[in-house]
């Protein structure tokens, strides 16, 4: 199984040799670290290649042109060729036994699509930051994503997904919408086009807290104008892909199915799939055969520990 890590920089030479050798000095290989520089204003360039133009197992991507994040990952992915692609910022670090738990984890589940784990925080704050307290199956969530925009993943760093998840998604063509927060294109997109998402609770991630990060500390942006723009960004994001998809006008009708996916649902994700079947645009007899399918499956296999 070949592993590609697609790392972005942009203006943080004081960090990005260290996040590649964090993927260089991992306990089983990768086949390929793609640095894509999106044309950094300090030193990144002349650094990356004094330590890495001769590097076997680096490539890097010289940007003529500043596009932001999501620009990155496009160019990154369009140059990978392994069957797993993982994401790393330049300002983060990996564990060194991050790429051998995430290779077991694929081999062990080939259902999984898209993984992501926790994260061990540093620098200006320091903690290990959950999204659940134990793996979990999250199944698939592209109908509530497409109608609800609920968000099922994590910081750019901790995630990977099979190379076929980022075929149907990239590239996206809104370069100018996600300069920054393109980790939402990946994690709204993969559950779009279907991914099966899982966690992994071992905070396998070191994700770095400073002045500059990108995305720490969004609540501080949440102005009303910032919202309006960010919600347009978001549905011209998930417009496209839902076309690119060709996905039915009756695909809500299909919820309680989806919500089969997860293996042992939780109270709130029961909630949140019948609110959402509960006001769909549904025919009223069909609703309610979703929702005792949906309870049914709820109360069979939910996880009592949430």
């Amino acid at each position: 199984m070949k592993v590609s890590v697609l790392i972005n920089n942009y203006n943080y030479q004081q960090y990005v040799v260290d996040a590649i050798n964090s993927v260089i000095n991992q306990s089983v290989p990768v086949c390929e670290i793609i640095v894509v520089d999106d044309k950094s204003t300090d030193n990144s360039v002349s650094i990356l290649q004094e330590e890495f133009a001769n590097h076997e197992t680096v490539s890097l991507v010289l940007k003529e042109v500043n596009q932001g994040q999501l620009s990155s990952f496009n160019e990154g992915f369009n140059r990978a060729s392994g069957d797993i692609i993982c994401f790393l910022d330049a300002d983060d670090l990996y564990k060194e036994n991050y790429v051998q738990e995430v290779v077991s984890f694929y081999k062990e589940h080939p259902e999984c699509d898209f993984l992501f784990c926790s994260a061990e925080l540093f620098g200006h704050e320091e903690r290990i930051a959950h999204c659940y307290d134990k793996n979990r199956d999250l199944g698939i969530s592209r109908i509530i994503t497409l109608y609800s925009k609920v968000w099922i993943g994590h910081r750019t760093s901790t995630v990977s997904m099979r190379r076929h998840v980022l075929e149907n998604l990239l590239p996206i063509p809104y370069l100018e919408d996600w300069r920054i927060r393109a980790d939402d294109c990946l994690v709204y997109g993969a559950s779009i086009v279907g991914a099966r998402k899982f966690y992994l609770a071992n905070p396998l991630v070191r994700y770095r807290v400073h002045g500059n990060n990108g995305h720490y500390g969004r609540s501080k942006e949440r102005t009303p104008e910032y919202l309006q723009k960010y919600d347009r960004c978001v549905e011209r994001l998930f417009s496209f892909l839902g076309e690119k998809m060709n996905y039915s006008s009756n695909l809500s009708e299909q919820a309680h199915t989806e919500f089969q996916t997860i293996s042992h649902p939780t109270e709130k994700e029961f909630k949140t799939y019948r609110a959402f079947i509960k006001w769909a645009k549904i025919p009223f007899v069909k609703k309610i055969i979703m929702l005792l399918s949906l309870y049914t499956h709820y109360y069979s296999k939910r996880d009592v520990s949430h």
